[in-house]
């Protein structure tokens, strides 16, 4: 046993720098394995294909086509973060878009009052079932499995003469419209990533700003720049894709809007943090006082509201309202949301990663149809992704453990 004399102990302390040590908050790679493997996937299918996969066409109908897909990820990440599950979105797109043709094309409402009425009628939907998760307090699973038969059902009353199509033009432009293109290459695509680029870097560097002067860790400074660089370069070569082609699609900037909003939401707000604390922790949310069960009811408005969003989306992109639509929608959501990084057990996950998983279910789906891969075969291989992202997320947190 080692003691100290009285000498050591009057002895003078070392000297100091006069400077505090700068707070580094150590980069957890992990995090970034799913866009790691969204690029990896991206190149695989570029060599595979030829060079076909990032063709400006491809990539335009690769975001037209996956639209609805990155919407619902949107809302359902926040209804898995909560602890629960929505199976009836699929239905609810159906049903919605059906009300939106009818609107049209019978009721004699302008396109831009049926978009209205959809996103409001996605939200009663939303509403609908909310009461019963929320307030009544029986589980999502059942409710929402309820909704899937029942919205299915109504979207074949409404639809009982068959397929309504010739929609306004202006209608159709949402799914499958551009801005006014200025010629080829379409300057004003470049100017968007232009100013989106600068935004992101303001943005992040604000952020970085406030970390240092609450005296907070944050990311060192080589690797914030080569994540900085990394996302410019990405920005302005997909607008440079977009560029080439018809221009930049009003769906995209639809997508960015939501996927900024929704991540404040999430990140920044006092709605999101009580999010995430109910699916932490459902019992020391409710002590700590939060109000579980408006909560829970707004989820579910809000995930009624973008089924809403994501049936306009869908019928413009068709050009028609068909009883079949949205079918399997339900399993595209939740896949991209699990293959982004969110738990199962829910209090995991981010906007971000879920249209991450969105976009590996796309670039999936784009490059085995270049390839003229079976049907069948696309399943077999999605299905095995999304067991291997699942399986990578909970090792992750068993070694986080």
């Amino acid at each position: 046993m080692t003691t100290t004399t009285p000498e050591q102990a009057m002895a003078p302390l070392p000297p100091s720098s006069g400077t505090a040590p700068k707070k580094r908050r150590r980069v957890d790679l992990r995090q970034y394995g799913i866009l790691a493997a969204l690029v990896v996937i991206i190149l695989l299918f570029q060599v595979l294909t030829e060079g076909r996969l990032l063709y400006p066409g491809n990539v335009s109908n690769l975001i037209q086509q996956n639209a609805y897909v990155l919407i619902l990820a949107i809302g359902m990440v926040m209804v898995i973060i909560a602890g629960h599950i929505d199976l009836s979105v699929g239905s609810v797109v159906a049903t919605v878009g059906a009300i939106a043709a009818l609107a049209m094309n019978e009721w004699g409402m302008p396109w831009w009052a049926a978009v209205v009425l959809s996103l409001l009628v996605g939200a009663l939907i939303g509403a609908w079932q909310g009461f019963w998760v929320a307030f009544v307090g029986i589980p999502a699973f059942i409710v929402t499995l309820a909704g899937m038969l029942v919205f299915r059902g109504v979207a074949l009353v409404l639809l009982s003469d068959g397929t309504i199509s010739g929609l306004p033009r202006p209608y159709n432009s949402i799914g499958s419209g551009t801005l006014p293109s200025t010629g080829t290459p379409d300057l004003l695509t470049l100017g968007i990533g232009a100013l989106a680029s600068v935004a992101l870097v303001a943005q992040q560097l604000k952020g970085r700003a406030d970390l240092r002067r609450l005296d907070l860790p944050r990311e060192r400074t080589a690797s914030f720049v080569f994540k900085m660089a990394v996302a410019v370069f990405a920005i302005m070569y997909l607008c440079y894709l977009l560029a080439y082609n018809r221009g930049m699609p009003i769906i995209l900037i639809i997508l960015a809007g939501l996927v900024l909003g929704y991540s404040f939401l999430l990140g920044r707000t006092v709605f999101g943090r009580h999010i995430y604390a109910m699916g932490g922790n459902l019992n020391a949310a409710m002590m700590s006082g939060v109000k579980t069960q408006w909560v829970n009811f707004l989820v579910f408005v809000n995930m009624g509201f973008l089924a809403g969003l994501a049936a306009v989306v869908s019928t413009a992109r068709a050009g028609s309202a068909v009883a079949g639509a949205g079918a399997g929608f339900e399993l595209d959501a939740i896949a991209a949301v699990f293959i982004g990084g969110a738990s199962v057990q829910g209090g995991v996950g981010t906007v971000v990663g879920a249209v991450i998983g969105g976009l590996v279910m796309g670039v999936l789906n784009q490059g085995l149809s270049i390839l003229s891969v079976d049907a069948a075969w696309q399943q077999i291989i999605k299905g095995l992704v999304l067991l291997a992202a699942v399986a990578f997320g909970f090792s992750r947190r068993r070694n986080a453990r």
